[in-house]
């Protein structure tokens, strides 16, 4: 038995996952964000303990003998998030998260000392990175940067509240932009432009290798037969990327999470960050991932159901299984925001296009357009870095709205094929991580690809009719600056 823990950003999710690939059970529990002022993104890392320990105590009510059983633990989580602790391994402050942008200065700061930034880290300098943060607080927050002994991503705190020890998985590491991800080993000059050195970080190893083992107590409060090995895990994507198969170059996959991404593994890097196109290492060794990354995706339907009052699902049942035409309405994703292609911190959302006999259901499908209008953005900067894509999996609370992916089949031309259960893919590859730690198996013969139990097909008309709206709301965005 395997467990596969994923520190989201409104979530932790742990699934229970047996030898067979089988999840046994799974359990959630909810997170809150601060935001103290316009930009500011936060939340407290005992919230993230609280509730994965939460869900470990619940999978011990409900599967104790499966529980007793589990011999490998992997992490998956929130990536560039900037967890600052003093001497004695405690939190100096809540964590800076990372679509938070108040540190865009820094970011300017940051490329001015260090020239070869983009070309070492495969990376443009944005504010939600973990490095530019750490130059905010040295400058806001001089007495916080003196005390900090060791920064961490979160899902690595989680990590050294299971284990004891400070270790950070390559994936994760490649968000902070203090990583060489050719190397896939901290960069001295990238630690020192930022006033740290290697004595602030964790240790590093990949993805699959075992990294530590549960601490005794917490094995024994959760009823296991003997502490489980931990592996290095993966930030979010590349653990979904691991869920669902997505091991080989050109294999694309949609993440419609509370971020949305366009992810493309490949053997080599052909990073393209001057139009804000991320490059990660992967969490297989020797493979790294392509991606354009958009600040706002599932979170946009959430907000849409607060402004209405109403969950999701209300929101949604009235728009059907597929889109007739296009909305109306225009909306801008940018609520937080945007990377992918705009780089920009303080853009921000619009609806464009109202009118007396605008209704609820053209307001939401708008939304659900943004959305997909934003990723036709990524893919067609991914492309200029000769990245084609010719069909996408996708992954993510988005991905179980019928409505939703069929317009992102339309929007972007492709076939989009979804998964049964892929809302857990990230905790779902965690888990499969463990089991590599535990086992030393090929990594092919565990990360096999799920069977797709749908596939969205673009509509001709529609296809043409998006196609044809897309210039028209790229040119809604104005720059802030």
């Amino acid at each position: 038995m395997y467990l596969g823990i994923d520190l989201g950003t409104s979530a932790v999710k742990t699934v229970l996952v047996d030898d067979a690939q089988r999840v046994v059970a799974s359990e959630s529990r909810p997170l809150t964000i601060n935001s103290p002022q316009s930009g500011y993104f936060e939340q407290d890392p005992a919230q993230w303990i609280d509730a994965a320990f939460a869900t470990l105590d619940a999978l011990k009510a409900s599967h104790a003998l499966e529980l007793a059983a589990v011999e490998g633990i992997g992490l998956s989580g929130q990536m560039h998030g900037a967890t600052l602790l003093d001497a004695s391994g405690k939190p100096l402050q809540p964590c800076i998260l990372w679509n938070d942008g108040r540190a865009a200065a820094e970011c300017r700061v940051l490329e001015q000392r260090w020239p070869a930034l983009r070309a070492v880290t495969g990376n443009k300098a944005m504010p939600g990175f973990t490095a530019p943060k750490l130059l905010w607080i040295a400058t806001h927050e001089p007495d916080i940067f003196a005390a900090t002994k060791l920064v961490l991503q979160p899902k690595a705190y989680l990590r050294l509240v299971l284990s004891g020890e400070a270790i950070e998985d390559v994936s994760d590491a490649s968000g902070s932009l203090w990583l060489d991800a050719a190397r896939r080993d901290w960069s001295d000059a990238a630690l020192a432009a930022t006033g740290l050195s290697r004595e602030h970080m964790p240790r590093l190893v990949e993805g699959c290798a075992p990294a530590t083992t549960l601490r005794g107590e917490l094995a024994q409060r959760w009823g296991m037969t003997r502490p489980p090995i931990i592996a290095g895990g993966a930030g979010d994507n590349p653990a979904g990327a691991v869920g669902i198969g997505a091991i080989h170059p050109g294999t694309a996959f949609v993440s419609l999470g509370t971020s949305g991404a366009l992810l493309v593994p490949t053997g080599t890097i052909a990073a393209n960050p001057d139009r804000a196109v991320h490059t990660f290492c992967h969490a297989i060794p020797g493979m790294w991932i392509h991606a354009g990354a958009i600040l706002s995706a599932a979170s946009c339907l959430a907000w849409s159901a607060r402004l209405f009052g109403v969950t999701e699902a209300e929101l949604l049942a009235p728009l059907g299984s597929r889109p007739r035409a296009p909305s109306p309405v225009s909306f801008l994703p940018y609520l937080a925001g945007e990377r992918t292609p705009h780089d920009d911190p303080g853009a921000r959302g619009m609806l464009d296009g109202l009118s007396h006999v605008t209704d609820r259901a053209a307001i939401v499908q708008a939304v659900l357009e943004g959305v997909a209008f934003a990723l036709a953005d990524c893919r067609d900067v991914l492309a200029e870095a000769g990245v084609t894509i010719a069909e996408a999996d996708v992954i993510g609370g988005g991905s179980r709205s019928e409505f939703w992916l069929s317009v992102l089949a339309s929007v972007l031309n492709v076939p989009i094929h979804r998964f049964a259960g892929g809302e857990t893919g990230a905790a779902f590859g965690a888990a499969r991580l463990g089991r590599l730690a535990v086992t030393g198996e090929a990594v092919e013969t565990v990360c096999t690809r799920p069977q797709r139990i749908e596939t969205f097909e673009p509509d001709a008309g529609l296809t043409d009719a998006y196609a044809e709206r897309l210039p028209a709301w790229r040119e809604l965005y104005r720059p802030c600056h």
